[in-house]
């Protein structure tokens, strides 16, 4: 009897809205859910609402409906509050925002049909406009409340979910540059994907412009955006997300975009793109392609080790996985001075440098009678504290309880 694959779960989610998209290698795409069977009805509204004088919660649509009907206390800016820890009243009940938080979370693993039809996530990808240490926290905490490991959760932002879900499709989409333009609320932001084909993995390059608020003159102000942001340069596709574009007041701008480009239009491309992150960071599909985000680490980290008498390069840590929770471990005998070399590459350099940290006042025994213990943990996108401990070598050299501590940077 086969073991049924894990899911992997995409959420997008902000503090007006939230979309929700599910894939598994069985799927031609990732799908995303809609909150009414038969409709594709994707943006959630990221609202909770409680019954007057009941245990019963709302989300979404069906929370503001209930509210504008007095029958239910309408909980607003609650992805906000959360990553403030605060607290709400509602019906003289205090509630902490991360626990209804949680709620949401919990409706949505609940929506009929495929979410309910669900068995194991694989993994639970959420993205969100900027990764802190405050949203991780966040999630984590959400995460366990909901009973999934803290292993199979992943952070990403919007960029980087723009940069799966682009070069996820067919080939002719991405021949040349790719442009995202995100017109969430009133304000504009593009991003444009830009490839090096000469590089092994490629190496690709997103360049993200913020270009404020457009109310007024919608049309001829996005024209000129599109202006300044493809230059003189070839692209092969765009992609429009947000509420912004909603309605039919693009005829110059579309007509612009169109020409000798495909254009797409839809408010799910994050969501889906967070679930093939999480497919292709789990090694699950050949990626011929590199990117280093703001919330990815800009070094590979690793130290010489003799294994079965040749020598090798052991990797504590990678370039490419994101700071906040990656770390890396090992243990090994002290062979010659008490010191440890560690080489330290950048991602697009084929050339390494090497620090030397030296293991002063280091107990004095027999060579190849000191195992060490070597952590490596990120403090930042470009440093990586290391922490080496004396563990001894069982009865002949107790443990000396000594630790020394290092940063090393690329800056």
């Amino acid at each position: 009897m086969g073991t049924t694959e894990g899911t992997y779960v995409g959420i997008d989610i902000s503090s007006r809205n939230t979309v929700l998209s599910i894939y598994n290698s069985n799927m031609d795409e990732p799908a995303t859910i809609s909150t009414i069977l038969g409709e594709e009805n994707y943006s959630i509204p990221t609202v909770l609402a409680k019954r007057i004088g009941m245990g019963q919660w709302f989300f979404g649509e069906e929370a503001i409906k209930m509210s504008r009907l007095k029958e239910a206390v309408l909980v607003e800016e609650l992805f906000n509050l959360a990553l403030r820890d605060g607290q709400i009243v509602i019906d003289s009940d205090t509630y902490n925002a991360r626990d209804l938080l949680t709620i949401f979370f919990k409706k949505l693993f609940s929506i009929p049909g495929p979410m309910a039809a669900l068995h194991e996530v694989e993994k639970l990808v959420i993205c969100v406009e900027q990764i802190n240490l405050e949203v991780m926290e966040l999630m984590n905490h959400v995460a366990s409340k909901l009973g999934i490991d803290q292993n199979h959760v992943m952070l990403i932002d919007r960029s980087e979910c723009f940069y799966y879900y682009a070069l996820s499709q067919k080939p002719e989409l991405f021949l040349y540059n790719v442009a995202l333009f995100d017109y969430s609320g009133t304000n504009m932001v593009s991003c444009t994907l830009h490839r090096n084909q000469t590089t092994r993995p490629q190496l690709i390059n997103l360049n993200v412009t913020n270009h404020g608020e457009i109310t007024d003159n919608k049309d001829e102000l996005f024209d000129e955006v599109i202006t300044d942001t493809f230059g003189s340069s070839l692209f092969s596709s765009v992609y429009l997300v947000g509420d912004g574009f909603d309605g039919e007041w693009m005829k110059v701008s579309l007509s612009h975009l169109c020409k000798g480009r495909k254009v797409f239009l839809g408010k799910n491309l994050y969501s889906k793109g967070a679930c093939y992150g999480g497919f292709i960071k789990d090694g699950k599909r050949d990626w011929p392609f590199i990117y280093i985000g703001d919330n990815d680490l800009k070094l590979n980290l690793s130290i010489k080790i003799l294994e079965n008498n040749v020598m090798k390069f052991f990797t504590l840590i990678d370039a490419g996985e994101s700071w906040y929770d990656v770390k890396g471990e090992c243990e090994v005998i002290l062979d010659g001075e008490p010191e440890i070399e560690f080489f330290i590459q950048r991602p697009d350099s084929r050339e390494a440098h090497s620090e030397v940290l030296e293991l002063t006042d280091m107990p004095k025994r027999e060579n190849r009678t000191t195992r060490l213990r070597i952590e490596a943990r990120p403090v930042s996108d470009v440093a990586v504290s290391i922490i080496i401990t004396d563990l001894g070598f069982g009865e002949i050299s107790p443990a000396s309880g000594k630790s020394w501590e290092h940063t090393i940077t690329t800056e």
